[in-house]
């Protein structure tokens, strides 16, 4: 309940901050709007039926680009993580391509799919699957040796103890990267909607600077911030429910 309040204290501080330099004049509103204003323009947006479309269409985009990178990182994570060959063909490719800056495949992802939605989710997907592949790989890595040979010792075959083993005792791991990397979608989301797209919150942040609306692009700015918020904490409830125990050892620990 303590850090709780600490965490509480924190936000209102900032809040408070804000507040004094916009109403004061400290800080022009062509810089930062005041609260109000971004309130204000909160309530316009929701009043012309924007506010949540743009969250809805940022959110889809961002959730199947996600699923997809996931899909394919999993399995290829894990077999990178318990088995020497699946390591050695790889972890060079990965090595190589993951440290390629996104943003510069975004031409190229505008003349491969227009500024359709298959070109977001190329995005999200090039942005967080060969970080996914490295860091599953990892958490495959953390399992205890003599865990796995318990399970050879009771028969299992390689494949069993891969699928019943590894991958149980690591998922919470597993569950924590994905946690991780959802964070860093929704910066190659917006990137992707402030260069190519006709909707979305990046898109609305966009349009925004061109007319200088900067109590748009601070909401825009908020209300990513606030998804973001939210399903990390999702992310966090779940993990207590599929995974008591190892919530326990963090306690313990």
């Amino acid at each position: 309940m303590r850090f709780k309040i600490i965490s509480g204290s924190g936000i209102i501080l900032v809040l408070a901050v804000w507040a004094f330099i916009t109403y004061t004049g400290m800080v022009g509103s062509l810089f930062l709007p005041t609260p109000t204003a971004v309130i204000l323009e909160a309530r316009k947006q929701i009043e012309d039926g924007i506010f949540f479309q743009d969250i809805w269409i940022s959110f889809y985009r961002i959730l199947i680009g996600f699923l997809l990178a996931t899909l394919f990182a999993l399995p290829i994570g894990v077999m990178m993580g318990t088995s020497k060959t699946w390591k050695a063909f790889w972890e060079p490719i990965v090595g190589f391509v993951r440290y390629m800056p996104v943003v510069a495949f975004i031409p190229l992802s505008i003349l491969w799919f227009g500024t359709s939605d298959m070109q977001k989710f190329f995005i999200i997907f090039f942005g967080v699957f060969f970080q996914q592949v490295i860091m599953i790989a990892d958490n495959c890595k953390t399992v205890k040796k003599s865990v796995v040979e318990v399970g050879l010792t009771l028969g299992l075959n390689r494949l069993e103890v891969i699928k019943d083993i590894v991958v149980k005792a690591a998922m919470p791991s597993i569950w924590d990267t994905l946690r991780t990397v959802w964070g860093w979608a929704w910066t190659y989301l917006v990137v992707a909607e402030l260069v190519a797209a006709t909707s979305g919150l990046g898109f609305r942040i966009m349009q925004a600077q061109r007319y200088l609306s900067t109590e748009t692009i601070i909401l825009g700015i908020l209300t990513i911030g606030l998804l973001g918020l939210i399903t990390d904490t999702i992310f966090g409830l779940l993990a207590k429910m599929m995974f008591p125990w190892h919530e326990k050892e963090k306690i313990n620990n």
